[in-house]
């Protein structure tokens, strides 16, 4: 079984600055791909940002590349999402997801970690 561990979640002012830690328990493949979704109550789960273990392109939503940045250490089996400059509108519970090479969806998930971003 994996476990996906995740810190670093908190209450942030506007403009300040948080960084999301992902820890895997183990990697089932090098091309897995592991992300970031965020999930505000009442709307769907939003995919953020993703990266797989090799290869130094990860992918982010286009209205947070000035902002957010998703990185990883392969040593620490850890993606981090770095989040900057943060808006009130980041409020939501991030979680972590790994999506297993040949697998149909995002396996599996991490607990959440909470983001509230006061004005």
């Amino acid at each position: 079984q994996v476990q996906l561990v995740e810190s670093g979640g908190g209450l942030v002012q506007t403009g300040g600055s948080l960084r999301l830690s992902c820890t895997v328990s183990r990697r089932t493949g090098s091309v897995d791909y592991m992300a970031w979704f965020r999930q505000v109550p009442g709307k769907d789960r939003e995919l953020v940002a993703g990266l797989k273990w090799t290869g130094s392109i990860g992918d982010l939503l286009d209205s947070l590349q000035d902002r957010f940045t998703i990185s990883r250490d392969n040593a620490k089996n850890t993606v981090y999402l770095q989040m900057n400059s943060l808006r009130p509108e980041d409020t939501a519970v991030y979680y972590c997801a790994l999506h297993a090479s040949g697998a149909k969806k995002y396996s599996f998930w991490g607990q959440g970690a909470q983001v509230t971003v006061s004005s």
